[in-house]
């Protein structure tokens, strides 16, 4: 049947409800022509009479006898393509929707929208549609014109937008009808397809190996004279087509024309949006672990946290324990040291107290609680001081080297405690290389900064050694307390502990790196400090520590057996030593006009502080020097940050130079 047809009106078969003439509606406020239809039948008699588009349900076709309706659309004329908008319910693709590919086999040109849609969707699937369509007319009309003037046809062939072209077929080595030639292409042909000046080239010297498929495809055209709508990539250009061909009449002239555009942009969004559904799921797994990952983390740093509070707690009582141990011992060795057997037996006694003192350090060193005396410090001289201690300590199988970037600014750092964690980590890099091994010293400055840290200037000194290295396991738990991968006795697994914790009370961090076999690297990164480097803190004589004369020395602390042994050190050193066991008894005492020459006071005790003391005292006597004796030396941030202060344990010497430095200081 010849129709012949210039409408520009939208026909809406939609059967339930309201929804025709809402759809209805919603064209004609666009500016677009509707009508309702009730029925199939209905649908396709106002197609006769002319439209520029279909809009369809899903549920008007799913059951009908839709043999009229497929006649009708394969009764076209060959510039008709018919624009159908099915509304579904369940998306338009083959993958959610089955159905999808009985309609698109029966309704051919159709665009597929899914409910629940906003109206202004509709609107503009509606007026790309009637675009559509008004091209198909400007076909028409230019087709009818081409069989009239060969200039109209040359005019129409080079004006549209989509790709053209006519190609002709001819028999090849192949077989009959195995090969063809573009006889005519547009200028749209090589913007489409990627592939210029196509006239006169065969298809096989075009797209090589691909060029079977593209045969078979338009030989069938035009042998059967069927029209065919496909997608298709054109792989030697990499652009995704959206084709339609049909024969040239008669068939006698064995051509076949081919309209097309490049649709390579929409299908790759399509694969994109493709692939994200199909990796949502393994991104939610993976969101997933990583919280999970996050949790896990954040219940490690609390657990080290509590086990920090716990040692930070534990070591103060402990250094309470040990003072009077310490300093009995000592004024032993001192009083009866001509005895042989008796200094061996203290001497013993005392290095078991050194080494319970080292453990307590390393405890307030993981809990973050120890006495730092921190100033500016060059690295590269404090290790390359440490050159011929470190060298001793891991032995002459390990080689060792220091190197130092050039120019690097003063790290601020406690001197003394640094110089423990670098000692402590390069003996374990030792026990690490039993066979020996390469030792390295490096001092620079990090170009990245852990995760974790800060941003800032930073100096890194790292220790890195050629050793058997750890597996995951051994890495992650090396820093935690008494985890340790030595015999039993020798070792107490708190090296690591207090090497991390020194970085962090410092402002810096402490990171790890290793693998089995590969040896293992310990980076500490420590601030930048402002000053300039500074020399150590001097260190009194023996020679001014004598000339000190006897002092009346206020002593207070709430531990009877520290109180004791502190006084009987002060003593036998030749001071006078009035004892107090509160703060609020030695203000009482000071009060009431005794004459003291220094203030000792211990820090934590009850109701009063040593730093409350300290400040009261001064009150009452301005200019009376303090020094403040403490096991645990948690003090808040700014309180007392002039008073010196001597750790427990301490032995008769260091309370000795305390005082002596303590009185060359003040004059």
């Amino acid at each position: 049947m010849k129709r012949t047809t210039v409408s520009e009106r939208a026909l809406v078969l939609a059967p339930r409800g309201r929804d025709a003439t809402i759809a209805a509606s919603m064209f004609v406020e666009a500016g677009i022509e509707a009508l309702a239809c009730d029925s199939l039948a209905e649908l396709i008699a106002e197609l006769d009479r002319g439209a520029a588009f279909a809009v369809v349900t899903e549920e008007a076709i799913a059951t009908a006898n839709l043999q009229p309706l497929s006649r009708w659309i394969d009764e076209q004329q060959e510039w008709s393509d018919l624009p159908f908008i099915l509304l579904t319910t369940r998306g338009g693709g083959l993958e959610r929707n089955p159905a999808a590919s009985r309609h698109l086999d029966v309704l051919g040109n159709v665009t597929f929208l899914e409910r629940p849609f906003h109206p202004t969707t509709l609107v503009s699937v509606g007026k790309s549609a009637l675009r559509g369509r008004r091209r198909q007319y400007e076909a028409r009309s230019r087709l009818a014109e081409l069989h009239d003037s060969e200039e109209r046809y040359r005019r129409l062939f080079d004006s549209l937008d989509e790709g053209f072209c006519v190609i002709e077929f001819f028999d090849g080595p192949h077989g009959p009808l195995s090969d063809y030639v573009h006889v005519e292409a547009n200028p749209a042909y090589t913007r489409h397809a990627g592939i210029p000046d196509v006239v006169g080239k065969k298809v096989r010297e075009m797209v090589g190996e691909e060029a079977d498929g593209w045969v078979e495809m338009y030989r069938n055209v035009l042998l059967t004279g069927a029209p065919v709508r496909f997608e298709r990539e054109l792989v030697e250009t990499g652009h995704f087509l959206e084709l339609a061909a049909f024969r040239v009449e008669p068939p006698s002239r064995k051509q076949v024309a081919v309209l097309f555009q490049d649709i390579t942009e929409r299908r790759r969004a399509e694969q994109a949006l493709h692939h994200l559904n199909d990796t949502l799921e393994r991104r939610v797994t993976a969101a997933v672990e990583e919280r999970e990952s996050a949790r896990a983390q954040l219940h490690e740093a609390q657990k080290l946290e509590t086990l920090g509070q716990l040692t930070g707690g534990v070591a103060h009582d402990f250094n309470n324990l040990l003072t009077p141990i310490t300093s009995a011992l000592d004024l032993v060795g001192r009083k009866h040291g001509d005895d042989p057997r008796t200094a061996r037996l203290v001497d013993g006694a005392l290095q078991s107290a050194e080494r319970a003192k080292t453990l307590v350090q390393r405890l307030l060193g993981f809990a973050r609680r120890q006495s730092l005396e921190t100033r500016a410090i060059d690295l590269a001289a404090l290790v390359e001081g440490m050159r011929d201690l470190v060298a001793s300590s891991v032995g002459a199988m390990t080689e060792l080297h220091i190197v130092a970037e050039p120019g690097l600014p003063p790290a601020l750092v406690d001197p003394n405690q640094l110089e423990l964690a670098v000692l402590n980590l390069c003996v374990n890099a030792r026990d690490a290389m039993p066979g020996g091994g390469t030792l390295t010293l490096c001092i620079d400055r990090p170009e990245t900064l852990p995760a974790d840290l800060p941003e800032g200037d930073y100096v890194r000194l790292a220790v890195v050694d050629t050793g058997e290295g750890m597996d995951e396991e051994t890495l992650r738990r090396a820093v935690e307390p008494f985890y340790s991968t030595k015999e039993l006795g020798k070792g107490t697994g708190l090296g690591l502990s207090m090497v991390h914790g020194l970085a962090a009370q410092l402002g810096g961090a402490f990171t790890l790196t290793s693998r089995p076999g590969e040896g293992t690297r310990a980076d500490l990164y420590l601030p930048v400090a402002n000053d300039v480097a500074a020399a150590f803190a001097w260190q009194p004589t023996d020679e001014m520590i004598q000339a000190i004369r006897p002092l009346s020395i206020l002593l207070v602390d709430d531990e009877p057996l520290v109180r004791a042994a502190t006084a009987d050190m002060l003593r036998e050193m030749g001071h006078t030593v009035i004892e107090e066991d509160s703060g609020a008894a030695a203000i009482k005492r000071l009060r009431g006009g005794a004459e003291i020459d220094l203030l000792i006071t211990d820090y934590l005790m009850p109701e009063m502080r040593g730093s409350a003391v300290a400040e009261a005292a001064r009150a009452l006597r301005p200019g009376l020097p303090v020094l403040m004796i403490t096991g645990y030396a948690d003090l808040g941030e700014g309180e007392a940050p002039d008073l010196p202060r001597l750790p427990k344990p301490f032995r008769h010497g260091d309370l000795t130079r305390e005082v002596a430095r303590l009185f060359e200081t003040t004059g």
